[in-house]
């Protein structure tokens, strides 16, 4: 395991420390959260956490989950969920992020917004002053007339690239709908101003801007997962 890895591991560790037995979960996606799963799956074989029931947010987190023997359900049997883990691509200084690069931004968004609590995993280097300093935002759109969002985008201030799978067709999500990566030069300066403006926009499902949905964030460094909370805020 390389150092990013390790650094994943403890923070996913520090993370499980807030399940419950006989909490919904809601099960993010990505490398980090992979960590989680497979502890949880460590602690139900040793008899702990075994009335947990798990939400995936992803197809890739579904197979995963149930390979290693995780109670799963979904939102439509189990609408209320006790709590989220997912990770992130970038967190800023107020616990803004940007998701999405693993594809999965509209369910990831969809559980975190119907959870009592959602926790973020990551490692320091997802870390930043500014969104959009290291990573496109995400933009999931409907595939009829997506090449109209081009020009659109270049207007708002971005650089707009459709996201391609690895045999160069578009890159499909579990939604079936494509993704246009977003660069911004300088990073967002204004989310809040983004994520009204394209929501508005025909076409456009949802961004990978999570704005004022993480309650923590578990933080894995050289000295130690350590917490960093969110101010208290009304939903």
């Amino acid at each position: 395991m390389n150092e990013i890895e390790r650094l994943k591991r403890q923070a996913a560790e520090r993370a499980v420390e807030f399940v419950e037995d006989g909490m919904v979960l809601g099960l993010g996606t990505g490398s980090t959260v992979r960590h989680v799963i497979e502890i949880l799956a460590e602690r139900r074989k040793q008899g702990a956490l075994r009335n947990v029931i798990g939400i995936p947010t992803s197809r890739a987190t579904e197979w995963l989950a149930r390979d290693l023997g995780l109670r799963l359900s979904a939102l439509e049997e189990e609408p209320r969920v006790d709590l989220t883990i997912d990770g992130a691509d970038e967190v800023d200084p107020n616990l803004n992020l940007i998701k999405g690069m693993g594809g999965a931004l509209l369910w990831e968004k969809i559980v975190a917004s119907n959870s009592e609590r959602f926790i973020i995993v990551c490692d320091e280097g997802k870390l930043v002053r500014r969104l959009g300093e290291r990573v496109p935002m995400p933009l999931e759109v409907v595939p009829f007339g997506w090449n109209t969002q081009l020009s659109w985008l270049d207007h708002l201030g971005a650089e707009p690239l459709l996201r391609l799978a690895a045999n160069g067709s578009p890159f499909v999500t579990d939604a079936g709908h494509f993704i246009i990566d977003c660069h911004f030069k300088d990073g967002i300066a204004e989310p809040n101003r983004i994520q009204r403006e394209v929501k508005q926009r025909p076409g456009v499902v949802d961004s990978g801007l999570f704005l004022g949905l993480a309650d923590a964030v578990v933080v894995g460094g050289v000295d130690g997962p350590r917490v960093v909370r969110a101010e208290p805020s009304p939903r």
